[in-house]
């Protein structure tokens, strides 16, 4: 059975973008697809501090979240990162843990399906959006789209249960994405990945 895993990043286990992500649960089920819900938000998260540890043994050098998700990730086929927006970008927590279970784990997420939710009052959630997004676009991971930006709007979960066009917008979500994940499974079978070139590392030494 194919999986998805979901990351809450709002401290509110309850609130706006838990509303969001179980109306995406909900079709995921219908689907057939297996979901994990996973609460970033309530969850002491530091940043990076660009150690290089985890490129010698394979996991963040601060043993928490990070690596209890990190296999999780390795095994599902899909992710969706949701987040509330604060000052026009996805919250610190979930922006610290993203960093560092993007960065630390060596497996490739080629291929895996990626979705980023993001829920705000009034504005910031485009920007929000696309830095969510970025993860999934320098990792090979095709993107879920929906029948809008992936967003829903109100100030408690109450308000976004009125945002009937945003409810709208995350079951569509969930059902484009559950056909990625199924179509990219049965092209794996039939023509294999596409090939991944890794020759060439850009980084200018010399100043030129």
């Amino acid at each position: 059975m194919s999986k998805v895993l979901l990351l809450n990043g709002s401290p509110h286990v309850h609130g706006c973008t838990a509303t969001a992500l179980d109306e995406m649960i909900i079709v995921f089920e219908a689907e057939g697809i297996e979901t994990e819900l996973i609460q970033v938000g309530t969850r002491e998260i530091r940043g990076c501090i660009s150690c290089g540890s985890c490129s010698r043994t394979g996991k963040c050098v601060f043993d928490d979240l990070v690596n209890e998700v990190g296999p999780k990730l390795e095994e599902a086929d899909g992710l969706v990162v949701g987040s509330p927006v604060y000052y026009g970008s996805p919250n610190g927590n979930i922006i610290s843990f993203m960093d560092r279970l993007f960065y630390s784990t060596p497996f490739s997420k080629h291929m895996k399906v990626g979705a980023a939710v993001v829920s705000c009052r009034r504005g910031g959630n485009t920007a929000s959006f696309d830095v969510l997004n970025k993860y999934f676009t320098i990792s090979g991971m095709p993107v879920a789209s929906s029948s809008y930006w992936n967003q829903v709007h109100g100030f408690s979960a109450e308000d976004v249960r009125k945002d009937l066009e945003g409810l709208q917008t995350m079951r569509n979500l969930a059902r484009n994405m559950s056909f990625l994940i199924r179509a990219i499974a049965d092209a794996k079978e039939k023509y294999g990945y596409p090939e991944v070139e890794r020759g060439f590392f850009t980084s200018f030494p010399d100043g030129k």
